[in-house]
C-alpha cells in the first residue's frame, strides 16, 4: 500500500478528511522552507502538496506567483526543491508529498522524473497540461513509480472526466471554481462533480483553489469530497508571521467526524 492509500484508508476508519497543505519550496529562502514543511506536518497536515518556482505559473494566484518569484529572487534552482523534498523525506517517512508544477518545468530536466523519485516525491500534477495531452507524461510517471494527478471542473464534460479517471491515480484535484488559485469568499462545492468522478471510477476527490476557513473545508466535505488542499491561506500565514502549524491545526479540526467516504 503506496502512502496515499495508507493516508486514507487510516482517514476513512476515523471518517476524518484529508488535509493537504501547500507551500512554495524555497519561499522565502531554503532554510525557512524546510522548517515550514516540518510544521506543516506539526499542524496536523495528512499530505504536502508543494511547488516548484516557476517564472509562469498560469494556475496560480497572486499569492503563490508572490511566492514563486521571491523563491526565485533567493537563487532557488530545481536540484534545491529535490534537495528539500529529499530532506524532508528522511524526516517524515509516511506522509504523502507531491509536486505542482508546470510542464516547462518537468521537460526542461531530462532526469526529472528520476530526480523526483529519488527525492521521494510520490505524486505529481502538471497543471498546464490538460487531460488530453497528458498520456505521454502520465506513462513517464507510471514507469518511474510516480502516481499522476490531474484537475476536474464542474464544467468539464464526462468524457473528460472519464479520461482524468483513467489516468489519476493518487487522488483527483478538484477545482471549487474556475480560474487560478487564491482565497475567495464563498466556497463553491459541487457535489455532482464528486458524484461524476465516483460514477467513473476515479481516485479520492480532493477540493482545492480558495479554501481558506473552517467553512470550506466543512462546505468541501459536505458536497463528497475525501479531503482539500489549502494553499494560498497557508502562504498569507507565512508571509504574514503568524504561527503556520496553529494555522493548519485549526483548519484541520475541520475535518475531524466527518462523513467522509471515499
Amino acid at each position: 500500500m503506496n502512502r496515499y492509500s495508507a493516508m486514507f484508508d487510516r482517514l476513512a476508519k476515523r471518517r476524518e478528511g484529508a488535509f493537504g497543505a501547500f507551500l512554495m519550496l524555497g519561499d522565502p529562502d531554503l532554510e525557512t522552507s524546510a522548517a515550514l514543511l516540518d510544521q506543516l506536518v506539526a499542524g496536523g497536515s495528512d499530505m504536502i502538496e508543494v511547488g516548484i518556482p516557476f517564472s509562469d505559473p498560469v494556475a496560480d494566484g497572486p499569492v503563490i506567483q508572490a511566492a514563486a518569484q521571491r523563491a526565485l529572487r533567493a537563487g532557488v534552482r530545481v536540484s534545491d526543491c529535490f534537495d528539500l523534498i529529499k530532506a524532508f523525506r528522511q524526516r517524515h517517512s509516511d506522509v504523502p508529498i507531491g509536486i505542482l508544477t508546470y510542464a516547462n518545468i518537468v521537460l526542461a530536466r531530462p532526469a526529472f522524473m528520476r530526480d523526483a523519485v529519488i527525492a521521494g516525491v510520490d505524486s505529481l500534477l502538471i497543471a498546464d497540461v490538460p487531460a488530453l495531452e497528458a498520456e505521454p507524461f502520465v506513462q513517464a510517471m507510471d514507469q518511474s513509480g510516480i502516481e499522476p494527478v490531474l484537475i476536474a471542473a464542474p464544467n468539464t464534460p464526462s468524457a473528460t472526466l472519464k479520461r482524468i479517471a483513467s489516468l489519476s491515480k493518487a487522488y483527483t484535484y478538484c477545482v471549487s471554481r474556475s480560474g487560478i488559485t487564491g482565497t475567495h469568499a464563498q466556497g463553491q462545492f459541487d457535489p455532482g462533480l464528486i458524484a461524476r468522478l465516483r460514477e467513473a471510477g476515479a481516485p479520492p476527490p480532493i477540493f482545492g483553489f480558495g479554501i481558506s476557513t473552517r467553512g470550506h473545508v466543512r462546505a468541501a466535505l459536505e458536497a463528497g469530497a475525501a479531503g482539500i488542499i489549502c494553499g494560498s491561506a497557508v502562504i498569507n500565514s507565512v508571509s504574514n508571521g503568524g504561527d503556520v502549524a496553529a494555522f493548519i491545526g485549526k483548519l484541520k479540526d475541520s475535518t475531524r467526524n466527518e462523513s467522509v467516504t471515499q
